[in-house]
């Protein structure tokens, strides 16, 4: 895909998107647990942060705005590891039924009781391998909500900790998703939303607080090394699959009422070129 043409496409959602979110109607989700703030309302415009979340990163680019936007999205609320299971109840909520989630890359909407490790659970992927860069489900990178997601347990193990990436082969409850040897790519109507959470956390994870320093790289063969592949490929899929009503009222949620940080990438789709 030409270059030039995919900027302008980006400067044209990013005017729609300035001028409809304020009438965008998104489903209700349910009670957020005891004592945590409210989900703001439906619609509010990403640009209503300009001027105070995201003060000291307007008007910057390559790595002072990256460095901006850690030191903005690093002050957040932390959770344990067992209390995601509650947030992603909240998160990942199906629009059309309160009592499911929707799988990330199955697509399948199931009970919102059905987590667990069993087949025919969904059990909490990282979208950013835990193995890249050997941090696990410690607090912290390992329970971020931004990268966190209800996944079928077999597809999350078919998955396992392999590189993203165009090719592959379908599998049982796939949803669209294809994997081979060294890699996997999702389906095509969540292929932006893993691009973005890949590299929200290659911004908010950088070796400054105790944990490696996280990088998207152009490789399908990182291990356990801290990086994540392939860049050019996440890119694209970025351009491709612009932020929805899903994953923005995600957004939002995890910012009112367990983080308090948000994803950059998904408020912000052009800062992803600026950076990389």
């Amino acid at each position: 895909m030409p270059v030039t043409p995919v900027r302008r496409r980006w400067r044209t959602v990013a005017l729609a998107a300035s001028a409809a979110l304020v009438g965008l109607t998104v489903p209700a989700l349910t009670a957020p647990p005891a004592g945590a703030a409210s989900a703001p309302p439906a619609g509010v415009a990403s640009a209503a942060y300009d001027d105070t979340y995201y003060a000291d990163a307007i008007g910057r680019t390559g790595p002072a705005l990256k460095d901006s936007l850690h030191t903005i999205i690093s002050d957040q609320r932390k959770l344990s590891y067992s209390a995601v299971w509650d947030a992603l109840k909240v998160t990942d909520q199906d629009p059309n039924n309160s009592g499911n989630v929707i799988l990330l890359y199955s697509g399948i909407s199931r009970s919102k009781s059905r987590n667990g490790g069993n087949t025919g659970d969904w059990n909490r992927e990282h979208v950013w391998a835990k193995s890249h860069g050997d941090f696990g489900t410690s607090t912290g990178p390992g329970t971020d909500l931004h990268h966190l997601r209800p996944e079928d347990v077999q597809v999350n193990s078919i998955r396992g900790n392999k590189d993203f990436d165009n090719g592959g082969s379908a599998f049982g409850n796939s949803g669209g998703s294809l994997t081979d040897s060294n890699s996997f790519e999702p389906r095509d109507a969540v292929k932006g939303d893993v691009a973005r959470m890949v590299l929200y956390m290659a911004v908010r994870y950088e070796g400054t607080d105790g944990w490696p320093d996280l990088e998207p790289n152009d490789s399908v063969t990182n291990g356990s090394a801290p990086y994540h592949g392939r860049l050019s490929v996440l890119k694209q899929w970025h351009q491709q699959d612009p932020p929805d009503a899903f994953e923005k009222r995600r957004n939002d949620v995890i910012h009112a009422s367990y983080q308090h940080n948000r994803n950059p990438f998904i408020d912000h789709p052009e800062w992803v070129e600026a950076i990389w």
